[in-house]
């Protein structure tokens, strides 16, 4: 069936309004149904609840990157970049367009305090870390742009995608398909559960304690109104069955990956650090690849690379048998407590 895929644009407003009208024009052309704020520049919290179900109804995210940050929400983060962690975690496919001679880039287009640089600083390297992404200098080079990335990313993860309702099958032949793929993920549960059930030894031999400690190094970023931001680092000391019990509640969600680190990352930080300020709270990639090894080891949690809802893939956790229990032992209230 001819579909068309709704993309959503993600730029700062007033110093990208020619670059976001050249990459709308592109996007209409490639047949694609554009989404962005343009009815909506101003920003604030009751906005921001109406952009996640625009995001939640696209199947691609479009970021620009030009020379500003953009204005923040109360938490100091730029809509911007809470635009990109949202929909990074809902598993959508990112194609990412930086301003590639930030030097050239006018006075006036320009964050001019050195807080908001540093933001976008590190924003830019967050939207980097693990992605390829494509460079511009001017307006005129985005749509060749935006028609080379968009038209591979959709050719290596399609989406669901829109397509008209006469081109869609029947309602008796859905409610069939639907009820066998609901059949099929009830045995595929079942099978899952006889597989994994009963032994509770590790499946390692030697295999660490759960009562033994791991360190896992982080680092955030701290501003202040008046003051450039500052970055820290962190490292908190925990056990494994400590650290298991932190993030296993999340993990009844069935979450991607990249929220489990998130998660874990700011679990970790608070307890390391007895305060929840901060921002951009990562933890060290290698040392969390290792925490998702231990807790398979440990017969707690499994991991799948499957299709989110938007069509894209991620990898996703979830409890065994043997992980709920010990997530309910540790969490239950007791008598007395």
């Amino acid at each position: 069936m001819d579909k068309r895929y709704q993309v959503f644009v993600s730029s700062t407003y007033a110093d990208l309004k020619e670059e976001r009208q050249h990459v709308l024009q592109a996007l209409m052309e490639m047949d694609c149904i554009p989404a962005g704020m343009e009815l909506f520049p101003a920003a604030d919290e009751e906005q921001w609840e109406f952009i996640k179900k625009v995001i939640d109804d696209c199947d691609y995210y479009l970021l620009i990157i030009g020379g500003r940050y953009g204005s923040t929400t109360d938490d100091g983060i730029s809509y911007t970049e809470k635009e990109f962690d949202y929909a990074v975690e809902n598993g959508l496919k990112v194609v990412a367009l930086i301003h590639g001679a930030p030097d050239d880039i006018p006075f006036g287009k320009s964050e001019q305090g050195p807080g908001l640089r540093g933001k976008l600083l590190n924003f830019k390297d967050k939207v980097m870390d693990g992605r390829l992404v494509k460079f511009w200098k001017n307006a005129g080079e985005l749509p060749g742009l935006v028609a080379l990335s968009l038209t591979k990313t959709i050719k290596m993860y399609p989406a669901v995608g829109w397509v008209r309702a006469s081109n869609v099958a029947n309602e008796n032949i859905l409610s069939e398909i639907n009820e066998l793929r609901k059949q099929n993920s009830e045995l595929k549960d079942s099978l899952s559960t006889l597989e994994k059930q009963a032994d509770n030894k590790p499946s390692v031999d030697g295999i660490a304690d759960m009562d033994s400690a791991f360190t896992v190094h982080g680092d955030y970023n701290v501003t202040r109104t008046g003051y450039p931001t500052r970055h820290y680092d962190f490292e908190c000391t925990i056990t494994w069955r400590d650290m298991f019990a932190l993030i296993a509640p999340y993990i009844v969600e069935h979450p991607n990956d990249t929220s489990v680190k998130l998660k874990l990352a700011r679990s970790l930080k608070e307890r390391a650090t007895k305060n929840t300020d901060g921002s951009s709270i990562s933890i060290n990639d290698q040392e969390f690849k290792t925490v998702t090894i231990q807790l398979k080891a440990y017969g707690l949690i499994k991991t799948k690379y499957s299709q989110t809802t938007k069509g894209g893939m991620a990898l996703f956790w979830s409890l065994t048998p043997k992980g709920e229990q010990l997530m309910i032992e540790s969490r239950v209230v007791r008598e007395g407590a």
